[in-house]
Parts: structure tokens; sequence; C-alpha cells
């Protein structure tokens, strides 16, 4: 009897020990579902579609591509090198895509002469275009530094050349056959931004190598509403919202100084893969802000895990909106074609 009731407790104690290891491996498991974000599951084709996605050799950019040629579309991946371009569409081959609607034009967004090279290359290849995905960016650079064109480095790469380029491929997107749609991939660092000088933004003693992030995304959400007020006006069939696609293990976020060092991304690998999102997961968003049925003629936006969501304050002042505006048509050399759309009213 003393035996048996020894072989019970034993008994007990490794259930009870099986039932938390279960809970445990459970909540890991849930744990990464939800750390991967919301998915888009639309079922859209896009089939004879066209469309532009920037920094489309690595990370979300890749992922989009990819999404776009499952669905059927032609897709101009825009990379700053050829060698790197013609290295994803090997990958993205081995993936299942179609290499001949996928094509590569080099575009550096540090060179305002580079966009526009990449514009008059874009133009004698396709007349419209249904979607724009404007994702090239730089997230750090160690020192203080200006382009050729004079402009503060991560300022001129992630906002005036991406607000160029939009521009630039308007008369295309408002010639496709439904509603031309510009997503531009953005970020929740704008949000902690208190400060945008654009009087300043070039100068040395302004320059901070956290805040320059952060400020160039604020102005791309400014410029999002701003500009799609301005369409709504003029009577264009295009639509322009901003997004967030998370934090996310790619390239870019691994430019940090931290996670440039080798021994600490071994030891933090099992971390950013766990906590963070892949290139995939951050495709979700902008995926659905270019082609959910569900956004309809929403412009003007900016979205969270395929939802709209907060923006730093700084965005709903319609003044600094529309100084930034006129500050951009000068900096980009735009006033002469944009003298009409000066104001969102």
């Amino acid at each position: 009897l003393l035996f048996d009731k020894i072989e019970m407790v034993g008994f007990h104690e490794f259930d009870s020990s099986l039932i938390l290891v279960v809970i445990a491996i459970l909540c890991v498991i849930l744990g990464r579902f939800y750390f991967k974000g919301s998915q888009f599951y639309g079922k859209e084709k896009c089939k004879g579609r066209i469309y532009v996605v920037t920094g489309a050799n690595s990370g979300i950019g890749k992922e989009i591509v990819r999404e776009l040629n499952y669905r059927g579309a032609v897709v101009y991946m825009a990379c700053r090198s050829m060698e790197k371009g013609y290295s994803a569409i090997d990958d993205l081959v081995k993936l299942g895509c179609s290499a001949d609607r996928l094509h590569i034009l080099e575009l550096d967004q540090s060179s305002f002469a580079s966009v526009t090279a990449f514009v008059d290359k874009l133009q004698a290849l396709t007349d419209r275009l249904d979607g724009l995905v404007l994702n090239a960016g730089v997230m750090y650079v160690p020192r203080y530094q200006l382009t050729n064109d004079g402009h503060e480095y991560i300022w001129q790469v992630n906002y005036l050349s991406t607000v160029l380029l939009c521009e630039s491929l308007l008369p295309l997107l408002e010639k496709c056959r439904d509603e031309g749609r510009v997503v531009i991939v953005s970020s929740n660092a704008h949000i902690w931004i208190n400060d945008l000088n654009i009087h300043s933004i070039d100068r040395r003693n302004y320059w901070n190598s956290v805040k320059a992030y952060g400020r160039s995304k604020l102005a791309q959400v400014m410029y999002t509403v701003a500009r799609s007020a301005m369409l709504r006006r003029e009577g264009y069939l295009v639509t322009i919202n901003a997004c967030h696609p998370g934090i996310i293990n790619t390239p870019l976020f691994r430019q940090l100084p931290i996670l440039g060092n080798s021994v600490f991304q071994s030891v933090l690998a099992p971390f950013l893969w766990y906590f963070l999102k892949n290139a995939k997961d951050g495709a979700q968003t902008p995926l659905y802000c270019l082609l959910s049925k569900e956004q309809g003629s929403v412009s003007g936006k900016y979205f969270c895990e395929m939802k709209q969501a907060e923006v730093n304050p700084l965005v709903d002042n319609s003044e600094a909106r529309q100084a930034l505006f006129e500050y951009t048509l000068e900096a980009c050399n735009l006033v002469k074609d944009k003298k009409a759309v000066l104001s969102e009213n």
C-alpha cells in the first residue's frame, strides 16, 4: 500500500510537470504569432497590373515584390545597384517567382540625378502604374554628411528623394485603369520627434544620429497628409497613405551600431528572431495598403498593423504641413511644375 501511494504521488508530480511544459510551449508559440503581427490574407489578383517598389533587393521591399509577382503583377524593382538587383531576382526565382515579370532599374536616393534618370528610364518602359511602394531608406549613419545635392544624407534619402520620386511618377499613376495607390513605408519613430526645423535640417549643429531618422519619417507622414488633400482637390484618382511595418529584423535594422557587431548579432539572434518581425511579416501592412479592397479610396492616413493609427501632433498642424510642402518643392526643384498645388485648400 505504501508503494502504491508513492507511485501515485510520483505520477501526479510527473503529470503536473508535463502540463506545465505543454503550457509553456503553447505560450512560446502563441507569443511568436503575436510578435509576427497582423497578416494580410486578401486574395486580390494583380494580373496585368504594374508596380514600382523601391528598396526592392532586400528586406521588406523584396517580400513585397515576391507577393506582387505571385499575384501576377509586373514589378519594376528599384535597387541601389544592378548587381544586388540581379541577385535578388535569382533568389526570387528560386522561391517560385516569374523572372519575365521582374525588371531592375538602378536608383540611388542620395542623388537627385539618379532619381531623375530612374524616372526617365521608367517612362520609356511603361505608360502607366497601378501602384508605387516607396520603401527605400536608411536608418543610421555614423557621422554627419551631406549629399552632392547639399542635403543631410538621411534627410535626402528618406524624405526628399521619396517625395521627388512620388511627384515625378504621379502622371503614370493617374493613368491607372481604376485608382493608383502610393504607399510610403514610414515608421512609428516619427511619433517621438518634438521638433522639425526645416531651415536647420541640413546643418551640422542640428543633426542627431538618432533624431535624423525620426525627423525624416515625420516629414513623410506630414507629406502624406498634405499631398492627399491636394490630390483630391486636383481630381487625381490617386491615393497616398503611409504605414509602419513594425520593428523588423532586416539589414536596415542591423545598421544600428550595436547590431553591426558580429558577436552581438550571434548572442541576440534568438531574441531578435522571437521578438522582432521578419521581412515577410513587415510586408503585410504595406501590402494591405497597396492591395486591399477594404482600403477603397482611403487616402492621407497612417496605418499600423493594418489599422489607421495615431500620428505625431505635428502632423495635424496644417501650417507646419504647408511650410514643409513649400520647402520640399524648392529643395527638389519642383516649384515650376507645382505652382498650382501649393495649398491643401
